[in-house]
């Protein structure tokens, strides 16, 4: 499988050359960063037809190049955007829309807009609010049962499960990966059981229902002990509160 995955990775970074737009920290290096596309603005039209979104008041948008956009419909929306900071390094932020002036919704949904209009969030404080009802991640890469993989660090994937483990997520939260046509892969695959495969596929030229069977979200605390993630504040936070009960 891992050899399959990167295969269909690397030829997606080679056809990302012709329609993902370049990062200003990593050029056109596509393995390094999940890519904003040409057709983007399609997509995040598509996105916000969804009934998931038009009924949430919260939702979770990861900070990939590819979803800014949304980040900046869900302000102009009024929705509370929760983002995780960059390889999670300093956990969850919150954007709340009463925060940010109009004129500034632009800058906001950007990640140095984060930093600027963004609330730290800890899980125990994440734990107040209602459980979300939609997600939305960018990726490499989707085959057509909904496996979803992204640049390898398993970002998502951990978010969703410690917002599960909180309480946030729930049997009726949806995932949506927001991919230009070339990373939709016309295949079935078998992810990696800590894989969190996605309810909708959005392109510029469709959207794609994935009837997904998941199992409820947890931590595999087998795999954090070593890794790059054993020091991430929520982690740190989650292991506390997991002794502490």
């Amino acid at each position: 499988m891992v050899d399959v995955v990167q295969e269909h990775r690397e030829r997606i970074w080679q056809a990302l050359r012709r329609v993902g737009r370049p990062d200003s920290r990593f050029h056109w290096d596509f393995s390094s960063f999940i890519a904003d596309f040409e057709g983007n603005e399609s997509a995040t039209a598509r996105i916000v037809e969804l009934d998931a979104w038009r009924a949430s008041d919260r939702v979770f948008i990861t900070p990939d190049n590819s979803t800014e956009r949304l980040r900046r419909e869900a302000l102009r929306a009024g929705k509370t955007v929760l983002v995780t900071t960059y390889g999670i390094r300093r956990g969850f932020m919150e954007l709340n829309p009463a925060d940010v002036p109009d004129s500034e919704i632009t800058y906001a949904a950007t990640l140095d807009g984060l930093d600027t209009y963004g609330r730290p969030r800890t899980l125990r404080d994440l734990q107040v609010g209602t459980p979300l009802q939609l997600l939305v991640t960018g990726g490499s890469a989707v085959s057509s049962n909904g496996v979803r993989f992204g640049k390898g660090h398993g970002y998502f994937d951990l978010e969703w499960a410690m917002l599960s483990e909180i309480g946030l997520t729930t049997a009726q939260s949806q995932v949506v990966d927001i991919v230009h046509d070339e990373q939709y892969v016309d295949e079935v695959l078998v992810g990696e059981p800590h894989d969190v495969p996605v309810d909708w596929i959005v392109t510029p030229q469709r959207t794609i229902r994935v009837d997904v069977h998941r199992r409820p979200g947890a931590v595999d605390w087998s795999l954090i002990p070593g890794s790059e993630h054993e020091s991430i504040p929520p982690i740190v936070e989650l292991a506390a509160m997991r002794s502490a009960s």
